[in-house]
């Protein structure tokens, strides 16, 4: 799928490299084509378990990848420096940083090591380029007072808050400071009336779409198995929420993605 025809979608954050998509990674991809999903981010969560990650973005073309720590995993990987992301960012499927930030709902990491490993991803974001992923839950104030920090004291760094199911404030901040917000399956639920009041009011400029697959499967498709495919119901409901064609939305999120994932965008121009 080239995009000339009809607008397409990405799947921007989604773990392909996952055992839940070993036996049939090749045909999730090709449903994923078949839905309107031209391109895919596979997201690291485990440094040690990146050569994977990028062994995935490797073997298909339209599948791009990150390096990073989830700071579930931020007390158990080995603790990162800036430069050491940075170094492994250089590889050419490599498009963002992360994902990073603060989840204190399970805490299964200590603050103070989640609050580290966060500050570490944001300067290798800011030293590369790339965007930085940033996964927050039940963090909101921290989350807002370590970006704000680092902010003003190391200068603006490109990313988004992914899977986006924070307050408002978090929303209204962020793009405050050039952030983009995307949004994943959990605007569909019938919980999530707050989330879909806060997406009305996101600037479209600055609206990404995502499955964080194989979690959070939207309605009609919750309680099985994500995939990328399923990108294009979150669009259809977002699409929905601002009152335009599905067909709009997937294109103006689209351009958004390539606003911000400069590295991919550039690579899908060298592939013609």
């Amino acid at each position: 799928m080239d995009g000339t025809t009809q607008p397409f979608l990405v799947d921007s954050h989604c773990h392909l490299d996952f055992p839940e998509f070993e036996e049939e990674l090749d045909a999730v991809v090709a449903r994923a084509g078949e839905a309107g999903v031209a391109y895919m981010v596979t997201i690291s969560t485990h440094l040690s378990k990146f050569p994977q990650v990028k062994a995935v973005a490797e073997r298909f073309p339209n599948i791009f990848c990150t390096v990073g720590i989830h700071p579930h995993q931020a007390a158990t990987e080995k603790v990162t420096s800036a430069e050491e992301l940075a170094d492994l960012a250089a590889h050419p499927k490599v498009v963002g940083i992360g994902e990073t930030g603060l989840d204190f709902y399970y805490e299964r990491s200590p603050r103070d090591i989640q609050e580290t490993q966060f500050r570490a991803h944001i300067r290798a974001a800011r030293m590369t380029g790339l965007p930085l992923i940033v996964h927050t839950r039940d963090a909101d104030d921290d989350t807002l007072r370590v970006m704000d920090e680092e902010y003003r004291d190391g200068g603006p760094f490109p990313g988004l808050i992914h899977c986006f199911s924070a307050g408002r404030e978090v929303a209204e901040k962020a793009v405050a400071m050039g952030l983009y917000i995307s949004i994943s399956g959990i605007v569909t639920f019938k919980t999530a009336d707050d989330l879909r009041d806060t997406v009305k009011d996101v600037p479209l400029d600055r609206l990404l779409v995502e499955t964080d697959s194989p979690f959070l499967a939207p309605v009609p498709k919750r309680g099985k198995r994500n995939e990328p495919a399923f990108t294009a119901l979150t669009a259809a409901k977002v699409a929905e929420l601002k009152g335009m064609a599905p067909e709009d939305l997937a294109q103006r999120t689209t351009e958004n993605f390539f606003a911000l994932f400069t590295k991919a965008a550039d690579a899908v121009k060298a592939m013609g």
